[in-house]
């Protein structure tokens, strides 16, 4: 059950829930036989990020989720605490949300979603609310999903001077893309011989454009915090296509973010490198679509 205690006009919404939101321990539970047996958490997924979770009773334990912003997890601390206990969220868009909690064995739901109990018609019909990764800022996962899928099936080419080429291989950058503040690659490893690549790691790094003698190498090692279609094999003569997310990279004019893919077990790397002018010519990904 679910009540909204006061309207917004400019003040922050407080919503009262009422549930069994999770009854088992934080600490594993001994069986009969001597065995651990892990619990389950109950997951609370709000509209916005949590800035703050105020516990009732050291009867439960609640946090945000690691490595995402709007999701809580519940657990019981003490087995089978009697009555009930409380807790209390507020969110980065002014809500107040308070939970009065009873122990329950096992609770018909393990999993909340906060825009479903607030708005039970809309929330269906829109799915709720999604799960902000810390990673992809204020980001939607599926947004970003979806965005370099468009990239991998549009498959263009829209950069055409980067890339390398030894060894019987070819790695390509096919093209450079942007949406509010991540960067995508989209490379291309192709298997021009007979014999199998496999890939070992592939790694971005920022390095110095000029190297004087004897003069130790700043690097810089970034990750993407998305890839889709990771390769780890090219059969021969056929080609692979991937396409990688970056927080937004802005490198000196006088750097280079070297990208460097690695054979396993064999010597055929692929080395090339792009600059801050490919950079900063990155095209809109809205835009391919309506070309």
């Amino acid at each position: 059950m679910n009540t909204k205690l006061s309207e917004s006009n400019g003040e922050p919404c407080t919503w009262r829930h009422v549930s069994t939101v999770r009854g088992q321990a934080l600490e594993n539970l001994p069986s009969k036989d001597g065995k651990a047996l892990s619990a389950e958490p109950t997951h609370i997924l709000f509209p916005s990020e949590v800035r703050y979770v105020d516990l009732g009773s050291n009867n439960i334990i609640a946090g945000k989720a690691d490595g995402v912003e709007n999701v809580v997890r519940v657990k019981a601390a003490v087995k089978e605490f009697p009555g009930e206990t409380n807790f209390s969220v507020i969110t980065g868009d002014g809500s107040f949300f308070s939970f009065n909690v009873v122990y329950k064995e096992e609770p018909s739901t393990l999993n909340i979603n906060m825009d479903q109990w607030m708005n039970p018609d809309e929330g269906e019909k829109k799915g709720g609310s999604s799960i902000r990764v810390t990673e992809l800022g204020e980001e939607d996962p599926t947004v970003i999903a979806s965005v370099m899928y468009t990239i991998h099936r549009l498959d263009r080419r829209d950069v055409k001077h980067i890339g390398c080429r030894q060894f019987g291989m070819q790695a390509l950058l096919k093209g450079i893309y942007v949406h509010k503040d991540l960067i995508f690659f989209h490379v291309s490893l192709t298997n021009n011989s007979n014999v199998p690549f496999d890939v070992d790691f592939v790694r971005f790094k920022i390095v110095d454009k000029k190297i004087a003698k004897r003069t130790a190498q700043q690097e810089t090692y970034i990750e993407p915090v998305r890839t889709l279609n990771a390769l780890t094999r090219i059969e021969g003569k056929s080609t692979g296509r991937i396409v990688y997310a970056f927080p937004k990279i802005v490198i000196p004019d006088d750097k280079l973010l070297e990208v460097e893919i690695y054979e396993k077990g064999g010597g055929r790397h692929q080395r090339f490198y792009i600059e801050n002018s490919d950079l900063v010519d990155a095209r809109i990904v809205n835009e391919l679509i309506g070309e």
